[in-house]
């Protein structure tokens, strides 16, 4: 077994206070709570600063969450105690939405299922509350209705928000200290902070698991990721980053995805980096013609037009579906995008699909696999990635060190030089790094993503040519 002390003690005195013990999630009790590892991880971070999860701590922790993160349960005390005049803080899911009808801005608040009423300039400072929300901390006021007013409805207020991330982010330093670890040291890391354990994943392994970070740190990636059940396809994008929105089977409309034309609300690709489908297989949409198309034309150019809204993003889709695997464990029919719905199986929106992730590759999830050790806070990765995909350099470094051969269609070379961007941003943000190694970590898995949709294309479709993608390393 590897000696994993030394490089935590590493990342700890190179990153100092944005780094975490993982491992104290595991053993907070806060497993059993259904909120994403970033809103723990700050709660973790406010009671246990060195890093101890001593009686005391757990103690004082454990009442601060029975005070401020109430259960669903626990929702009618809640509007009791608002009735009854006090000001409380909650650490919920805030989101706003606008009522025209009305001209006011209503506030869902999940921890009692009840619309409230927010300042103003809580909008205007935090933008996205509006549509997906922001996980934080809110101070809600009941004002009850005047007295004499027969129709008079009383009023639950959010007063107060600070969301739950991280206040200062210094890129060039991260980026720079990257010199510090060796490749196999800086993989672990990124690895552990996006809250899996490398020791329970080979090199090969772990490198999957990055993937699922691509389309988070370079815009515009389309990915689909296809395996069996248990493998934890969808984890890290419920739990790392407040830039993600997983939506989980069922039917999606027009308005939520691009733009609602009722309430002039712009759509969920223009508000986060990265819209997930999770159990693909289930979604179904109200319209599938109209979506299919409209979504055709944004996964080609990054605009969107839909009645007279003309919308552009930079967001990324991934698609999480489950796979039959046989005894040698790979995908059991050849053609597995046949498992997913029929308005999903177009070939000319598969093409758009930048790779195909072999998440058949992953082993089921054990108790092994939850990190441990040291890594990024939730809070401060997250920030990492979002701001990653502006950073300039990469998509450059690229386009001058590499050529792709055996394909010359345009779609092709830009799901590969994407691919190859972000590989570079999570791997070599520095950009110090040999030929060899870029066509090693970067080239060749993004070219095995990209083959892995033309295999499936031209299986299902005679329009699409056989190729076999090569490349040569400038």
């Amino acid at each position: 077994m590897k000696d994993t002390k030394q490089f935590q003690n590493k990342a700890q005195n190179v990153f100092g206070e944005v780094c975490i013990d993982k491992g104290l999630f595991l053993t907070s009790g806060m497993l059993s709570r259904s909120i994403p590892t970033f809103v723990a991880e700050w709660i973790l971070d406010r009671f246990c600063p060195d890093g101890i999860l001593s009686d005391d701590a757990l103690s004082s922790m454990n009442k601060f969450i029975e005070e401020h993160l109430p259960r669903k349960e626990q929702k009618e005390q809640i509007k009791n105690r608002l009735a009854d005049g006090e000001s409380l803080t909650v650490l919920d899911q805030f989101s706003v939405y606008v009522d025209l009808k009305r001209n006011i801005r209503r506030v869902r608040i999940p921890c009692i299922d009840e619309n409230g009423y927010i300042e103003g300039h809580l909008i205007d400072r935090y933008r996205n509350l509006l549509g997906g929300g922001l996980w934080g901390a809110g101070t809600l006021n009941y004002h009850p209705p005047e007295r004499g007013e027969s129709s008079g409805e009383g009023q639950v207020w959010l007063v107060d928000f600070k969301p739950l991330q991280v206040a200062a982010l210094d890129l060039e330093y991260y980026c720079q200290q990257r010199a510090e670890f060796n490749l196999n040291e800086w993989r672990e890391l990124l690895v552990n902070s996006m809250g899996s354990n490398p020791e329970a994943y080979s090199p090969s392994q772990q490198l999957v698991l990055l993937t699922r970070l691509v389309p988070i740190i370079e815009p515009r990636v389309n990915l689909i990721e296809l395996a069996p059940k248990g493998t934890g396809k969808s984890f890290v994008y419920q739990n790392l980053s407040r830039y993600t929105r997983v939506i989980s089977g069922g039917k999606v409309t027009a308005a939520v995805l691009f733009y609602n034309l009722l309430t002039n609300t712009p759509g969920l690709l223009t508000q986060y980096d990265l819209v997930v489908f999770d159990e693909a297989q289930t979604i179904s949409f109200d319209n599938p013609g109209e979506v299919v198309g409209v979504l055709k034309d944004y996964l080609e150019s990054g605009r969107y037009t839909r009645g007279r809204q003309l919308a552009t993003a930079d967001a990324g889709m991934m698609l999480l579906g489950n796979v039959p695997i046989d005894s040698s464990g790979v995908p059991s029919e050849g053609i597995i995008f046949r498992k997913l719905p029929e308005f999903l199986q177009e070939t000319a929106l598969i093409d758009r699909l930048h790779g195909l992730v072999p998440g058949w590759e992953l082993p089921r999830i054990t108790t092994k696999a939850p990190a441990r050790g040291i890594g990024f806070k939730a809070d401060f990765f997250a920030e990492v990635l979002h701001a990653m995909r502006d950073r300039g350099g990469y998509s450059e470094y690229v386009t001058s060190h590499l050529k792709i051969t055996g394909t010359d269609d345009m779609r092709d070379k830009k799901a590969i030089e994407r691919i190859v961007s972000a590989y570079l941003k999570l791997l070599f943000p520095d950009l110090r790094l040999t030929g060899a190694e870029f066509e090693k970590y970067c080239v060749e898995p993004a070219i095995k993503l990209r083959q892995g949709i033309r295999d499936q294309l031209s299986r299902m479709d005679p329009e699409y040519k056989i190729v076999s993608i090569h490349s040569e390393v400038l």
